[in-house]
C-alpha cells in the first residue's frame, strides 16, 4: 500500500481509487450552507466530517478524512454502534468515502465511525503506557533450513497474453507475468504460482499515483507482480518453477465487487494455470520464458497469495475443488492441476471462507499496518471441525514485519513507483514496537528474508513431502537461521492433532468463562474492555456478534485458583505424544506459570507438567494477542494411569498471584504429516437479485442460493440482516447439494411514493461439513417511481458584503426519503467573490484554504455547497456568509453548479446559485 505524495485521477474514475489507511485519519469539520438536516439518529447533529449526500433513490453518507487514506488491502468500513453499515465508495481525491443509504433507513444512526483493517480511521488513536516489549528468545535451530539457496542457477522471463474479461469487471484484465526457473533441472519440476495484493495501479515519475485501470496515457503500470522476485528465484534454485501474475485490472475496479474481488483473482489465477496446463501438453505453443524453463508438473501445485492475493488464491483452491457459479466465474474450462498447498502473506478475508482440506500457511505480520487486525487467522481457526482435518493449517507470526515489505515492488528504496512503510509512525509517540527505530521492528531486507525462507519452507512440505522442515510451521518451536534476526513463531491445527477441547465443540467451563469472539457486550467478549491492542483470533467479520466463536478467558487474583473445561464427551488422546494447547497472554507480560491436568471418565487425575506462557511483544496499535502453541508431553498421564481413551476435563492452575489468559483449544498432538483427504463437500453460494418495487400489491421473492457438490451434507450458519436496524439473526442449516436448505423470503410492497432502493441482505458460513464460495447476497429492491423535481430560487442573492447570501432549493413535492444536491463552485462574471470576502474560519473548515493569498473563489478546488431537504419537508435553504470590508470595490459575483454525485463533474443541465454582493462604503 502507498500513501503517496499527490493523486491524480480522471473524472470518469472519480470512484477508482480504493484503499485503507495504515495511519489515522482525522476529518474535517462539515461546512456550513446546509440545513439541520445533517442530523443522526433523534435529530442529533452528524459528527464532524459526516454529511448526507446524493438524495433522491440514491441517498448516501459520505465522509471526509483531513488526510489522505491510501489504497491498499483492508476494506474501509462504516459502523455504527460496532455494527457495519456498509463499505462505501472512495473518492479519487482518497479522502472522500461514499456509502449508499438503505432506504429503510429513516434517519443515520448514531456512533458513526470509520475503520479499515480493525483500526479506526476518524479518531486519533489514545497514547497510552505501554509495558516494555521484549523479543522472546531465539529458538532451537531446525534440523534443515529452507532459506539456503539451492544447487540450480536460475533463468528470469516474462510473458504477456491476451487480456481477458471478468464479471462485473468493464474493462479487460491483463495476462502478464514474470517467470523464474531453474536452469538444467530434468524432468517435471513443481509450480509455485504468486499473486499480489491490492495496490496502486499506475504511476508517473516519482511522486503520481492512481487507482484506475486501464493507466491512463503518459503512466505506467506499477510491477507489483514483479515484487516477489527474490522469492521467486530462492525456490527457482530449489528446483522449482515460479510463476508472478500481475492484477493491475482487477485492483483498479475490485471496489464494485461484492466480495472485494475474490473470485475475478480466482477466475484470474485459474486462467494462467489452464494456459500452463496448455503448455505442459504443448510446449511448442509456450511463450519463450515458459519455453526456456522446465516443464511443469501441474499436479503439484503451490499458490502463493498476499493480502487480498490471498484471499484470491485460497477462493483458486475451493473453486478447484468445487467449482463455482458459471455467472461469477472467469474462468470455465477443466480443471487439470492439482493445489497441494497454499501460502497467505497477511492475507485479507472477508468471507471468512477458508478452505479446509487443502494445506495452507498464513503469514501474519506483527506491524502490519494495512491489515492491522490479522484476520489472516481466520484461515487456521476458521477450519477447525470443517472438513476432515488431515490438512495441516499454520500461522506463522513475524515479530516487527509490516504488510508491504514481502514485496520489494511495494518497498521504499527497491520500488520503481512510490512506496512507503504502511505502518505509518505518529512523530509525537513513537510505537515501542513497530516505530521505525523501535529494536522490535525488522528492516525491509530482513523481512523479506524471513518471508523468503518460510515460503520456501512451506513448498518443500507441500510440494516436496519433506517432513523435516514441518516443525518451522506447526508450532514445534524450531526456527530456521535463515530468517535470523526474525522472530518468528508458529502454530497449527490439524495434521496429526486429534481428540481436542474445542471451545466450539460444546464443552463446560469452570473457573473461567466461555467467552465469545465478537460480541457488542464486554461481558460477553473475550477480550472486553483494558485490553491494549487486537487478538488475530477475535477479528471482526460484518456482524457485531458471531455465534459459534469461542475462546476461554481466564482470570485470577491469586495462585492455585483452577480453570477447568469439561469435554460433553470424553475424547480420546491414544497414541498421542502431548497436548498441545494454544494459549495467549496479554503482550509484554512476563511467563505465567500454570500447571496442566487431565482427568479421565473414571474420575483419575493426573499432572501432566508446568508451562510458562510469556506474551509477545504488542503496543495499542499491534495484533499481539496471539496464541503461541505449548505442548505438555503425555508421559506422566501413562504413568498415573489415566486412560487417554477417554479423557473427561482439561485443567489449568496458575501459580501467580493475578493474571489473564485465553485458551482457544487444546488438542492431542503427534509428529508427522499425513497424506490429506479431501472430501467431496457441499459448496454453498449466495447470490444478489435486483427487482423493481412495483406500484402496488405484496411480492415475495427469494434470495437466490445455489448448493452444489458430489453428495454428503454439511451445515453452515445463515445470518439475514434487517434493513431497518442493522441487526443481524442466525440460524444454523443442513444444506445437501441440489438442495434447499437456505430459503430466505423477501416480502415486497409496491407503492407510488418516491423513496430510496432496499436491500436485504444475507450472509453465510461454514460451520461443519461444507465449504462457501460467495458468501453474501441477497434482495436489492429498485426504487422505481419517478423522482420529485427539483427547482431553486434566490431568497437573497444580491446582498450587501456582511450580510448572507441565501437560495432555496424546492421540490415538486414531499417524498419518503431525504433529498440533497451538492453544488461545486464556478467561474462567475468578472469581478468575483474572492477567498477574503467570505469569513476565514468559515474558508478553513469548508475547504481547509487560507484566505492569502487573495483569490477568486473558483480557483479554489474543494468548495462546495450542499443542502439536504429533509423526509415529508419541500424545502431547505443554502447559505454563503460574506464579510465587510474597508476597500471600496465593484459588485462582485458568485457562481455554484449542481455536481453529479456519482461523477463529481458538474450535472448537464443542472441547478445553478448565482449571486452577487454589493460594496458597503
Amino acid at each position: 500500500m502507498v500513501r503517496a505524495r499527490r493523486i491524480w485521477v480522471t473524472a470518469a474514475a472519480l470512484f477508482a481509487v480504493a484503499g485503507a489507511s495504515p495511519g489515522v485519519a482525522v476529518a474535517h469539520t462539515q461546512p456550513p450552507g446546509g440545513t439541520g438536516a445533517l442530523a443522526g439518529d433523534g435529530g442529533a447533529p452528524l459528527p464532524p466530517g459526516w454529511r448526507l449526500a446524493g438524495g433522491g433513490s440514491a441517498p448516501q453518507l459520505v465522509w471526509r478524512s483531513d488526510r489522505r487514506v491510501a489504497m491498499g488491502d483492508a476494506r474501509v468500513e462504516f459502523r455504527a454502534g460496532g455494527q457495519l453499515l456498509g463499505v462505501p465508495r472512495p473518492g479519487a481525491d482518497g479522502h472522500t468515502f461514499r456509502l449508499p443509504l438503505d432506504g429503510r433507513r429513516a434517519t443515520v444512526p448514531r456512533g458513526l465511525e470509520v475503520w479499515s483493517g480493525g483500526r479506526r480511521l476518524d479518531a486519533r488513536e489514545a497514547s497510552g503506557a505501554t509495558s516494555a516489549a521484549r523479543l522472546p528468545a531465539p529458538l532451537p535451530a531446525n534440523g534443515v533450513d529452507p532459506g539456503k539457496p539451492g544447487a540450480y542457477r536460475t533463468r528470469t522471463g516474462e510473458y504477456g497474453l491476451k487480456s481477458v474479461r471478468l464479471p462485473g469487471f468493464p474493462a479487460p484484465v491483463e495476462m502478464r507475468a514474470v517467470v523464474v526457473a531453474p536452469v538444467g533441472a530434468s524432468g517435471k519440476r513443481p509450480l509455485a504460482l504468486f499473486l499480489h495484493g491490492r495496490h496502486v495501479t499506475c504511476y508517473k515519475g516519482r511522486e503520481d499515483v492512481t487507482g484506475t485501470w486501464p493507466c491512463p496515457a503518459g503512466t505506467k503500470p506499477v510491477p507489483s507482480h514483479r515484487g516477489y522476485l527474490r522469492d521467486q528465484k530462492l525456490l527457482a534454485s530449489q528446483g522449482y518453477v515460479t510463476v508472478s501474475v500481475s492484477a493491475n485490472g482487477i485492483n483498479g475496479q475490485d471496489f464494485a465487487a461484492e466480495d472485494g474481488g475474490a473470485q475475478a483473482r480466482s477466475s484470474l489465477v485459474r486462467l494462467h494455470l489452464a494456459h500452463w496446463a496448455d503448455w505442459a501438453e504443448h510446449p511448442e505453443t509456450a511463450p519463450k520464458a515458459v519455453r526456456e524453463a522446465p516443464r511443469a508438473d501441474l499436479s503439484r501445485v503451490l499458490l502463493v497469495g498476499h493480502s487480498r492475493g490471498g484471499e484470491g488464491v485460497n477462493r483458486a483452491a475451493l473453486d478447484s475443488l468445487a467449482p463455482p457459479p458459471a455467472d461469477q466465474d472467469g474462468y470455465h474450462g477443466p480443471v487439470r492441476w492439482n493445489i497441494r498447498g497454499t501460502v497467505l502473506i497477511g492475507p485479507t478475508v472477508f468471507g471468512q471462507n477458508p478452505v479446509p482440506d487443502v494445506p495452507s500457511m498464513t503469514i501474519l505480520p506483527g506491524c502490519d499496518g494495512d491489515v492491522s487486525d490479522l484476520q489472516g487467522q481466520v484461515y487456521v481457526d476458521g477450519t477447525r471441525g470443517v472438513g476432515d482435518g488431515t490438512a495441516l493449517h499454520s500461522a506463522v507470526y513475524v515479530i516487527g514485519a509490516n504488510h508491504n515489505f514481502f514485496n520489494s515492488e511495494w518497498t521504499p528504496g527497491q520500488a520503481a513507483a512510490p512506496a512507503e512503510d504502511d505502518f505509518s509512525d505518529d512523530p509525537q509517540h513513537h510505537d515501542p514496537v513497530c516505530g521505525k527505530r523501535a529494536p522490535t521492528r525488522l528492516t525491509a531486507d530482513q523481512q523479506h528474508r524471513a518471508g523468503s525462507t518460510y515460503i520456501a519452507a512451506a513448498a518443500r512440505l507441500f510440494l516436496a513431502g519433506d517432513d523435516r522442515v514441518r516443525p518451522l510451521l506447526d508450532g514445534s518451536g524450531k526456527r530456521a537461521p535463515s530468517a535470523d534476526p526474525a522472530r518468528v513463531l508458529s502454530h497449527a491445527v490439524g495434521a496429526r492433532r486429534g481428540g481436542g477441547f474445542l471451545p466450539d465443540g460444546g464443552v463446560s467451563v469452570t473457573g473461567g468463562r466461555l467467552c465469545s469472539a465478537v460480541d457488542p457486550s464486554p461481558a460477553k467478549a473475550c477480550l472486553g474492555t483494558g485490553a491494549r491492542g487486537a487478538s488475530p483470533h477475535f477479528a471482526q467479520w460484518e456482524t457485531d456478534r458471531e455465534a459459534g466463536r469461542h475462546a476461554i478467558a481466564l482470570r485470577w487474583t491469586r495462585a492455585g485458583t483452577p480453570a477447568r473445561v469439561t469435554a460433553k464427551k470424553p475424547v480420546s488422546l491414544a497414541g498421542a505424544k502431548a497436548l498441545a494447547l494454544r494459549l495467549f497472554v496479554p503482550p509484554n507480560s512476563g511467563a505465567a506459570p500454570m500447571d496442566v491436568s487431565l482427568t479421565d471418565a473414571s474420575g483419575k487425575k493426573a499432572k501432566l507438567g508446568r508451562i510458562k506462557p510469556a506474551g509477545l511483544p504488542g503496543s495499542e496499535r499491534t495484533a499481539s494477542y496471539w496464541a503461541q502453541e505449548i505442548r505438555v508431553p503425555l508421559t506422566a498421564a501413562g504413568r498415573a494411569g489415566l486412560d487417554l481413551r477417554s479423557v473427561k476435563s482439561l485443567e489449568l492452575t496458575p501459580r501467580s498471584g493475578s493474571g489473564r489468559a485465553w485458551l482457544m483449544d487444546a488438542w492431542g498432538w503427534r509428529p508427522g504429516t499425513p497424506a490429506v483427504r479431501t472430501e467431496a463437500l457441499p459448496r454453498v453460494d449466495i447470490g444478489r437479485r435486483t427487482v423493481d418495487e412495483g406500484d402496488s400489491g405484496v411480492r415475495t421473492y427469494r434470495v437466490p442460493v445455489q448448493v452444489t457438490g458430489r453428495g454428503g451434507s454439511g451445515q453452515v450458519r445463515v445470518y439475514v440482516i434487517d434493513p431497518a436496524t442493522g441487526k443481524a439473526t442466525d440460524r444454523l442449516v443442513t444444506v445437501r447439494p441440489g438442495g434447499q436448505g437456505i430459503d430466505v423470503p423477501v416480502e415486497v410492497k409496491g407503492n407510488t411514493r418516491y423513496g430510496a432502493d432496499v436491500s436485504y441482505d444475507v450472509l453465510v458460513k461454514a460451520v461443519r461439513g461444507a465449504v462457501v464460495g460467495s458468501y453474501r447476497g441477497g434482495i436489492t429492491v429498485h426504487e422505481d417511481d419517478p423522482a420529485p423535481r427539483m427547482t431553486v430560487t434566490p431568497v437573497a442573492g444580491e446582498v450587501t458584503e456582511g450580510q448572507t447570501l441565501k437560495w432555496r432549493l424546492s421540490l415538486s413535492e414531499a417524498v419518503d426519503v431525504d433529498m440533497s444536491a451538492l453544488f461545486a463552485v464556478a467561474p462567475a462574471t468578472a469581478p468575483e467573490l474572492s477567498t477574503k470576502d467570505v469569513p476565514a474560519g468559515w474558508l478553513r473548515d469548508t475547504t481547509g484554504e487560507k484566505p492569502d493569498p487573495e483569490r477568486p473563489l473558483s480557483k479554489l478546488s474543494g468548495l462546495y455547497l450542499w443542502v439536504d431537504v429533509p423526509a415529508g419537508r419541500t424545502s431547505a435553504d443554502i447559505t454563503l456568509p460574506t464579510v465587510k470590508d474597508r476597500v471600496r470595490e465593484a459588485t462582485e459575483s458568485v457562481r455554484f453548479r449542481q455536481v453529479d454525485p456519482q461523477t463529481g463533474e458538474p450535472q448537464t443541465g443542472g441547478l445553478e446559485l448565482a449571486g452577487s454582493v454589493r460594496n458597503a462604503s
